[in-house]
C-alpha cells in the first residue's frame, strides 16, 4: 500500500536512498503486478499525449466548442518568439504550453486529465518546459510524472482534487504542487525539498474558488492553468535556493481540505458565485445557451 503521508514518504525515501519517483514506480509494480518496463511504457504514453496537447494549439488556433476561449496559446507563442518579453521566453513558452492543453481540452481534444481536465495544462507545461531548459531526457520526464503521481496520491488521500468538493485550490493547486515537486526532483532536490515545494504552492493558492463561467471548464480555468504553471516553476527555484516551508506538507493538505469544506456551495464549481455571476459572465452564458437552442 502507498504511504499515507508526506512524512512517511520522506522517511522511506531517506532510509532507502531513493527519490519519490522510484518509490512510486515500485508501488505501482506491486499494485498492478506489471513489470517495470510495462509501467514505464504506459507512463510514456501519457507523456506523449501531454507533449501533443501542450504544443498543438500553439501552432494553430484552436477554438472551444462554446467559443469562449481559443487562440491564446498561439498569441503567447508568437510573443515569446519575438524575444521582447518581460519574464523571458522560457516562462512565456511554458505559459503557452499550459494554455495549449487547456484549449485542446475545451475543444474536446485528447488530453491527460492529470489530476483533472480543468487543470490539465499545468503538469505538461511545467515538466516539459523544465526538461527543455535543463536539457533533460524523455526518461527524466517520465520519472517526473511518477514523482507527481506520488505527491498526488497523498493529496487525494487526505483532501480532494475535485473543484466541486474543494474549489480550484484542489484542482489547479494540486496540479501545480505536483508539478513543482516533480521539477525539484528533476533538478536534483531531495524528497523533502520536493514536498516543501508542494506545500509552498498550495499555501499560495489556498482558498481559490471554482467559478466557471456558464459552468464550462474554460473561463477562468484556462488562465488559472497559466498561473499554476508559473507558481510551480518559480517555487521550484525558491526551494532549490534553500528556502523551506515553515508548515509541513501534510499540515498544508489538511488545511486545504478544511478550507474546501468551509467554502460555500456557490464557490465550488456550481457556477453560482465568483466570476461566474458577474454581469459579463451572465451575458456570455446567455449567448452560449441561446446559440445552442438555435441549433
Amino acid at each position: 500500500m502507498f504511504v499515507s503521508s508526506g512524512s512517511e514518504l520522506i522517511d522511506i525515501c531517506s532510509k532507502e536512498s531513493i527519490p519519490i519517483w522510484e518509490y512510486s514506480i515500485r508501488k505501482e509494480m506491486e499494485k498492478s503486478e506489471l513489470s517495470r518496463e510495462d509501467i514505464l511504457v504506459r507512463m510514456k504514453k501519457n507523456l506523449n499525449t501531454m507533449l501533443n496537447s501542450s504544443s498543438y494549439a500553439q501552432d494553430k488556433e484552436v477554438k472551444s466548442v462554446s467559443g469562449l476561449i481559443g487562440g491564446d496559446a498561439c498569441m503567447l507563442r508568437k510573443y515569446a518568439d519575438r524575444g521582447n518579453t518581460l519574464t523571458g521566453d522560457f516562462m512565456v513558452k511554458a505559459m503557452a504550453r499550459a494554455m495549449s492543453s487547456s484549449e485542446v481540452n475545451a475543444a474536446m481534444g485528447k488530453i491527460v486529465a492529470c489530476p483533472t481536465a480543468g487543470s490539465c495544462g499545468i503538469l505538461p507545461a511545467v515538466i516539459i518546459s523544465a526538461a527543455e531548459k535543463l536539457n533533460k531526457t524523455e526518461e527524466d520526464m517520465v520519472n517526473c510524472l511518477f514523482t507527481a503521481s506520488g505527491v498526488g496520491i497523498i493529496i487525494a488521500k487526505h483532501a480532494t482534487m475535485a473543484g466541486a468538493e474543494g474549489g480550484c485550490q484542489a484542482e489547479c493547486g494540486s496540479a501545480a504542487a505536483m508539478g513543482s515537486a516533480a521539477v525539484v526532483e528533476m533538478m536534483g532536490g531531495t524528497p523533502e525539498q520536493a514536498l516543501d515545494a508542494a506545500a509552498i504552492v498550495i499555501k499560495n493558492i489556498l482558498g481559490l474558488v471554482c467559478d466557471p463561467v456558464a459552468g464550462l471548464v474554460e473561463v477562468p480555468c484556462a488562465k488559472r492553468n497559466i498561473a499554476g504553471t508559473v507558481s510551480a516553476l518559480t517555487t521550484a527555484d525558491v526551494v532549490m535556493a534553500g528556502v523551506k516551508s515553515k508548515i509541513p506538507f501534510d499540515e498544508v493538505i489538511w488545511a486545504m481540505n478544511k478550507v474546501g469544506k468551509q467554502m460555500a456551495p456557490e464557490l465550488r464549481e456550481t457556477a453560482q458565485g465568483g466570476i461566474a455571476i458577474t454581469p459579463t459572465a451572465k451575458k456570455l452564458k446567455k449567448e452560449i445557451f441561446d446559440k445552442k437552442t438555435s441549433l
